[in-house]
């Protein structure tokens, strides 16, 4: 999403001070790539983050759903002004998130709260080395999508997973 918005609406550059959160290439996407999500194995990094282009909380809502290709209730979210939330995957994260929101006098966030389906689509335990027999054996027209959303990802996004393919599969920066 940093690399290429699509269609969401957003204000002004990426922040790289976002919150600690639990990230891994763990979701394997429509076209093959091996995405970014939540998960409650891995270790905190510092995820960037950027304003909405909207004001409205629902809007913005629709905006990432919209871009993301998904259902609302794959949208995370917390209000602080209207006290709500929505969080699936990794609700241990909320009280991070909360934390970060108040420090920054921010009324809400928002992220994409899809799921890991590593397992699910390839009947394999998500960890390195079987990430990197998926993604050494995707046919090249799909391994070069997965090796440019690696590569394109943000260097402060150094998951554990992330740093086996790049020793293994030279797909750095």
């Amino acid at each position: 999403m940093i690399w290429n918005h699509r269609k969401l609406k957003t204000k002004g550059d990426w922040h790289k001070d976002g919150p600690l959160l639990p990230v891994e290439f763990a979701r394997i996407s429509r076209d093959g790539r091996l995405t970014l999500v939540l998960s409650s194995d891995t270790k905190k990094l510092q995820v960037l983050w950027i304003y909405s282009g909207f004001d409205n909380l629902n809007d913005a809502i629709q905006d990432l759903k919209n871009r993301e290709g998904t259902i609302e209730s794959w949208i995370g979210y917390l209000s602080m002004r209207e006290n709500k939330e929505n969080c699936n995957i990794v609700s241990i994260i909320l009280e991070d998130i909360r934390s970060w929101v108040i420090e920054r006098n921010i009324d809400a966030v928002i992220w994409t709260d899809l799921p890991s389906n590593f397992e699910e689509r390839i009947s394999e335990k998500l960890n390195a080395n079987n990430v990197i027999k998926y993604l050494a054996n995707l046919p090249d027209s799909k391994k070069q999508i997965a090796r440019e959303y690696i590569e394109k990802a943000p260097l402060q996004i150094m998951t554990p997973i992330r740093k086996d393919i790049e020793k293994t599969l030279g797909w750095k920066r």
